[in-house]
């Protein structure tokens, strides 16, 4: 029966997983820093200990056998329980500073969060925040496998709630803009004619599509006409700015621009579209005291602009 290595230190498991993620020995050794022989000595010494190989040649690369498959899955585990871990410790005792990490959907990461954090470590300058912004989808992933402390971030009907604790926290007005002299809008426009103008949207962010289409086929809009699909909202808002089209923002994403004349607020009379905002941590996650006093810190804020949640959840 094969055991594991008393020696099998999480600095092996942490190069097995470089060298699963890249495919790569000698990609694995640049990245890491350290010689080839010493990455395949970590490997070797992990199948030796296993009694099972790991990897298999493949063209110029390798790839996980089945069973390396599961071997890596479990050392990405035990690296994540154990990083996380080690932010607990950090908030919780006297050994260093606390320690929080939180991920956020793109368009919350970048306006919204920002302030709520520096006002946070502006009471708590004993700590550290690692803001990580992504799409929702990396940012619930970053949840459940405990890759970041919890996440604040938009949440689709169809997605994967399971082993999550999922908190609402407040409903954000999404707004239609253009540019200040539009070709293709003036200053309002009826429900009836949504569907006839060209739309920039989002090209990494499914379910920010999503949560748009649903609304406005909730408010008997059944399609319309998208013609660039950009990845971040400044790259959106550039496009409008040129009147590429008109775009869907989250308040806060545009109230610089839209006090500045850069950008227009196109009136949608009976039309009113919102982004509910979600905080979502792992189930049965204990958290550290500075972990939980910036959690609470972000539950009780309500951002000026930002209303009170509302019964229309999709989870």
């Amino acid at each position: 029966m094969a055991r594991f290595d008393p020696y099998l230190t999480l600095q092996k498991l942490e190069v097995f997983c470089v060298v699963a993620e890249l495919q790569s020995v000698t990609r694995a050794a640049d990245y890491l820093f350290i010689t080839q022989p010493v990455v395949t000595s970590h490997v070797r010494s992990l199948e030796e200990k296993l009694g099972a190989s790991l990897v298999r040649r493949e063209g110029r690369g390798i790839a996980l056998t089945a069973t390396g498959q599961r071997v890596y899955k479990w050392a990405q585990e035990v690296i994540t329980r154990t990083r996380e871990l080690e932010r607990e410790l950090g908030g919780s005792t006297d050994i260093g500073p606390g320690q929080a990490v939180v991920a956020a959907s793109m368009s919350v990461g970048s306006y919204l969060l920002p302030q709520l954090i520096c006002d946070f470590q502006a009471l708590r300058p004993d700590g550290q925040v690692h803001l990580s912004i992504s799409n929702p989808q990396l940012a619930l992933e970053a949840t459940r496998t405990g890759a970041c402390d919890f996440s604040v971030l938009i949440i689709a009907p169809t997605q994967n709630l399971d082993g999550l604790a999922v908190r609402p926290l407040w409903d954000e007005e999404l707004l239609l803009v253009s540019a200040p002299d539009s070709r293709w809008v003036g200053e309002q426009v009826e429900r009836e004619q949504v569907s006839k103008l060209p739309f920039i949207s989002t090209a990494n962010s499914a379910v920010m599509q999503q949560l748009e289409e649903g609304q406005l086929r909730a408010n008997g809009i059944p399609s319309r006409r998208i013609v660039l699909n950009l990845g971040h909202p400044e790259a959106q808002k550039e496009a409008v700015r040129r009147d590429v089209g008109v775009c869907f923002f989250s308040k806060t994403a545009v109230e610089r621009e839209l006090a500045r004349g850069e950008l227009r607020w196109v009136r949608t009379p009976g039309l009113v579209l919102t982004l509910p905002l979600y905080l979502a941590s792992r189930e049965g996650k204990e958290f550290s005291e500075f972990q939980a006093a910036l959690k609470q810190h972000i539950e009780t804020a309500r951002p000026k602009g930002l209303k009170a949640f509302q019964e229309n959840s999709p989870v």
